[in-house]
């Protein structure tokens, strides 16, 4: 036993580890009968097949290696009890930071406030708007509080009077005030006012865009305005519209196609690309990088060419990639065209054909605050919910005056208003507010009669007819006006 336990120190001394060790002693290989592999083949044959091949080389490299392998010597208790009393440094403390939550709405002036005590007095009501509204009338006339008073209590008797009443058929009302003008409309697409190189959709079919919610505008329109420090400065604009406007290969060079040689060739016109701030090599870059363009690309010899050869020999392929090269975004915004520049209330504006208004608010130098699109989803994606409320809002009343129709802007918000309630644009019509509503009978008169019917009779619908259509359909009295009252008069028998 005592033998042993030296065999396997004298192994534990060269390197090899204590559970190897006793395994090999316990098998008979001591440290004297391993040192004779090499010269015993039949020995080194039952070593491999005892510890594997990698195994047995490491042990004899622990064992050959002329200095024993040092155990890490064992931590001194002291030395972790002196750790142990070290105490951790304090890190400074952090001075708390303060947040300023900012305000959602505008603190009442002086004259809002009088006009709100005075109110109280009088135990009346008037919304928010139409009090700054009076505010702003009244703020320096001077008058006396029985005057001052006297204009508060007929303003609240106006504003009551305004008022839909109960049980007011307000849709067909909008919808009839805004439909009736429309008939009057014009069916033609019309120069930007002011600005005679730029067409833009008006009319009819504008107004039918709005209420449809289209995705893309028939013409899309940007008005770009800038900051105070460059909206008067020519040169600084100049420079805004050519990093906005989207510039391609075609806009700057005759692309022709070689077909002997089978390659296209774009001749830069040196003017244009002066004009734009590009040089040669930059649209070589771009063409390079673009995809399946890669590498197909130099320049020409006369260095006011690039030449893309074909990597086949397809006339189909020498098309598309005479396409890709005319299609080449060198520099600009996606999806702005042109930007023009005209000066209008005493400022340079810029605009767009094309509208990316994401791409637009990150450029230097854009009043952030008034830069707008015609493109109603457009704002939702970018500005949200209520910014696209307010444009469609804007939109529609724009369109109609600039007909020289007046239609009162409440009948549009109320359709703004249906338009974007629950968080998303709808458009009016069967994809929209029409397919949606609860009433089978209301969406079958709407359109595709048959269809309506036909799911609602498999799936077993039910119509509680609250709506104006269904009541008109069915031949009993609509639920607005005087429909709305249910009241049985018995008189007294004599």
């Amino acid at each position: 036993m005592v033998k042993s336990n030296r065999s396997v120190d004298a192994l534990v001394s060269k390197g090899v580890d204590d559970k190897t060790a006793e395994k090999l002693v316990e098998a008979g290989f001591t440290l004297s009968k391993i040192k004779k592999i090499g010269s015993d083949k039949k020995l080194r044959v039952e070593l491999e097949g005892f510890l594997g091949e990698k195994k047995l080389q490491r042990i004899m490299l622990a064992i050959t290696s002329s200095t024993p392998a040092k155990k890490k010597p064992a931590p001194k208790k002291e030395k972790k009890a002196k750790k142990e009393e070290k105490k951790p440094e304090k890190k400074p403390e952090k001075k708390p930071v303060k947040i300023t939550l900012p305000k959602k709405f505008i603190e009442p002036s002086e004259i809002e406030r009088k006009i709100g005590k005075a109110l109280d007095g009088l135990k009346l009501k008037l919304p928010d708007s139409v009090i700054t509204e009076l505010g702003k009338r009244l703020e320096h006339a001077k008058l006396a509080d029985k005057t001052f008073k006297s204009i508060i209590s007929k303003a609240a008797e106006s504003f009551t009077e305004h008022r839909v009443d109960a049980n007011e058929s307000a849709g067909i009302l909008a919808a009839q005030s805004i439909g009736e003008p429309g008939t009057q409309m014009t069916m033609r697409t019309f120069h930007y006012a002011g600005v005679a190189e730029m067409n833009v959709t008006l009319g009819l079919p504008r107004l039918i865009e709005i209420v449809d919610a289209r995705r893309i505008p028939s013409t899309p329109i940007m008005e770009i305005y800038l900051e105070s420090s460059v909206k008067d400065d020519i040169d600084s604009v100049r420079q805004i519209a050519t990093n906005i406007e989207e510039t391609k290969v075609i806009d700057i060079a005759d692309v022709a196609t070689d077909i002997a040689n089978m390659r296209v060739i774009a001749h830069l016109d040196m003017k244009k690309l002066a004009k734009k701030a590009l040089t040669p090599e930059q649209i070589f870059k771009k063409i390079n990088g673009t995809r399946g363009l890669k590498g197909l690309s130099e320049i020409g010899e006369d260095g006011k060419s690039i030449v893309v050869k074909s990597d086949e020999s397809s006339f189909r392929k020498l098309q598309k990639i005479y396409e890709d090269v005319k299609g080449c975004s060198l520099k600009g915004i996606p999806n702005i065209e042109r930007a023009v520049i005209r000066r209008m209330g005493g400022e340079y504006i810029v605009y767009t054909e094309g509208s990316n208004l994401a791409e637009v608010l990150t450029i230097d130098k854009i009043d952030k605050t008034r830069t707008t699109t015609n493109s109603i989803l457009e704002i939702y994606e970018v500005l949200g919910i209520e910014a696209a409320r307010n444009s469609i809002i804007r939109e529609a009343s724009k369109t109609l005056e600039e007909q020289g129709l007046s239609v009162d802007i409440r009948h549009i918000m109320l359709v703004s208003d249906l338009m974007t309630n629950d968080g998303e644009v709808k458009a009016i019509g069967r994809h929209g507010i029409s397919g949606r509503k609860s009433s089978v009978l209301a969406r079958a008169a709407f359109e595709i009669t048959s269809t309506h019917l036909l799911r609602a009779a498999i799936v077993g619908e039910e119509d509680s007819l609250e709506g104006v259509a269904e009541n008109i359909i069915v031949g009993q009295p609509v639920t607005l006006g005087t429909g709305a009252v249910k009241l049985v008069w018995a008189p007294k028998k004599k």
